[in-house]
Order: structure tokens, then sequence, then C-alpha cells
């Protein structure tokens, strides 16, 4: 799809309510609308516990999630692995418990974008997260680790499958926040480990499927598993992309795109940016992509416009400034380049 830095967001908003959310999104985001995931209203809204649901052995307790493996998992499992074989998503939906935000989006009459998204927490970060009872991360499990990717490629394909009753063009962000500690001591994952959890999960979207990181992280890691949008915090982290332009030469060649969150999501930088100042840092942020031979009419043409991360940690009124800027940004960029 030829983009044009259209708006969309990352997912996480404010609120509690989750029509005041859906309304908020779809009267900034008309054409890439997201579904609002709402943390505040309920834990189970994390972005961990949010697709948890259904998997062998897990607990909810306070703000830990684990495997309790004092329960019988091997039944479990092997209907996890039994609806993974017959492609059965039905068996692992997204409750509304668990996303009120998504079941109120799903249920909005009379819009027509030209296209939807949706978001799932990804394999390394869900992964690293969710520990066994020992507190020992389920991603270095062989059992755990293998399933906690194909159970999530079952959510990301019940999503898809019912974000398609808006639009026909769906676009499923796999979250990964923690791959910006890749590389570090406490991640002790292979570059080939990443890439094939990351794949297993892509593997159930069968639309536009990205990948987001909110940090500095080694976008040649990412940019090895087959997915279509890069997704990254370009208000804090253009730079660290910048040292692979290569790399980012060759996704773009092969129709990628990449989705530059460049508004920001925290308060204080909000209230010293304005469109005006929001466009310089976004050119800013393409300038070494155009000296390295991209042309500048490409990157835009595969682009999308996003806030820096997800909007969660701000107040409603700096939610409802960050999608102000984004949407006049976008409609910006578009009037002077086409």
């Amino acid at each position: 799809m030829d983009f044009g830095c259209l708006a969309t967001a990352i997912g996480s908003m404010p609120h509690t309510d989750p029509k005041a959310a859906c309304l908020e999104v779809i009267r900034h985001l008309k054409e890439i609308p997201a579904w609002p995931q709402l943390p505040r209203r309920s834990p189970l809204e994390n972005m961990c516990p949010q697709f948890s649901e259904g998997f062998p052995g897990v607990v909810i307790d306070d703000e830990r999630i684990y495997i309790d493996r004092a329960k019988d998992l091997d039944k479990p499992l092997e209907e996890l692995y039994s609806a993974y074989l017959e492609n059965n998503m039905d068996k692992y939906p997204i409750t509304p418990a668990y996303a009120a935000g998504l079941h109120h989006f799903l249920s909005l009459k009379n819009i027509s974008p030209m296209a939807v998204k949706g978001q799932v927490t990804g394999p390394i970060t869900w992964g690293l997260t969710v520990t066994d009872d020992s507190k020992k991360a389920i991603i270095y499990d062989d059992v755990l680790g293998d399933a906690m990717a194909k159970f999530l490629r079952l959510k990301a394909a019940w999503q898809e499958k019912e974000l398609r009753k808006i639009s026909k063009n769906t676009i499923i962000f796999v979250d990964e926040p923690y791959m910006a500690a890749f590389g570090s001591v406490s991640m002790t994952l292979s570059k080939e480990r990443v890439v094939s959890l990351l794949n297993e999960v892509f593997g159930g979207i069968s639309g536009l499927k990205g990948v987001h990181c909110c940090g500095n992280t080694d976008w040649s890691v990412l940019l090895a598993a087959n997915f279509d949008i890069l997704s990254l915090d370009a208000y804090n982290y253009a730079q660290s992309l910048s040292l692979y332009p290569a790399a980012i030469k060759g996704f773009l060649n092969k129709k990628g795109v990449i989705a530059w969150g460049i508004v920001p999501n925290d308060e204080p930088s909000l209230a010293k940016e304005t469109v005006a100042s929001l466009k310089d840092r976004l050119e800013t942020a393409m300038a070494p992509f155009t000296r390295n031979g991209v042309p500048f009419k490409q990157i835009i043409s595969q682009g999308l416009l996003t806030p820096s991360c997800g909007l969660a940690s701000t107040s409603i009124e700096a939610a409802t400034q960050a999608l102000e800027l984004l949407a006049e940004l976008s409609a910006n960029i578009r009037k002077r380049y086409g």
C-alpha cells in the first residue's frame, strides 16, 4: 500500500472508558484507526496479561504474571498444539475482560477506513516477562518457549480475523519493547532465536505485519525477520536507525514501510512541540537515508506516522494533543509532498 505518511497509533490510551477512547481514535485517525488498549481500566489490559488468556498454567497475581508448574500443563499444551496445527484461532480469542477497547472498536458502525490496525505483544517481550514459578523467564524453556510463540500467533490471527469485519486491509504490529535489551547481559538470546520466534508469530498474520520497538536496538536483527512495517520511536532514537543505511535501503527497496514515531508520548516534550517543529525533526530523521541514495519521495510514499509509543502514560488531554499533532503533521506532509 502507498501510505504517503498517513497516521496511525501504537495502541495504548489513558482512558478507562472504551467508548471515549475509540471516539478519540476514529476522530483523529480516520484512514488507519487502531483499537485502544486501556491498561488504566484493568491490570488485565497491561501488555502481557492482555494476551495471556488461555495459556497453559498462566497465573496473573497483582503485577506478576507466571506459569504455575504445579498445574497439569500436559493436556492444555496438547490442546494448544492441536489448535495451532488446525489453525483454530477461535480456541484462543481475546475476550472483553482483557480488551474492552478492542470489542467496542469492533462494534463501531458507519466507519470505512482505508485500513485498520491492531497489535499483539511480541514473543521476546512476552517470553521474557512471563516466568515460571521459580521466576525463570519461559522464553528460556524449550517447551514453554515454543508453545508461547505458537500461542501468540493464534492470538494475532484471531484478532486479524475480527478486524477484517471493519476493513479487508489489516495491519498487525508485534510490539517488542524488550528488544532494546538485545545483546545485553539481561538477554542471552541469539539472533537466530529472536528471528525464529518473531517469524512464528508473523506466520499467523495474512495481512500487513509490523514490528514495533520503542528503544535503541540492533535493527539488523529485526530486519532479518519476515515483516512489512518497521516501527520505531523516531522522536528519541532516529539516530540509532541511521546506523543501518544499507539495511534500511534494502528494506525499502523490497517495498517495506517505516512507521516514524515522531510525536512524543511524554507531556513535557508534547508541550514544546508544534507541527512545524515535528516536521523539521521528521525530515532530519529521514535525511541519512536520502544521503544514502533513497529518494525522498520513496521514503514519504513508504512511510507511516505514529506517536513514539503508546499514550497510556499521559493524561487524556495530552493524549488528545498528541493525536491532534499527529493528524495535522500527516496532513501537512501529504499536502506538501503529495
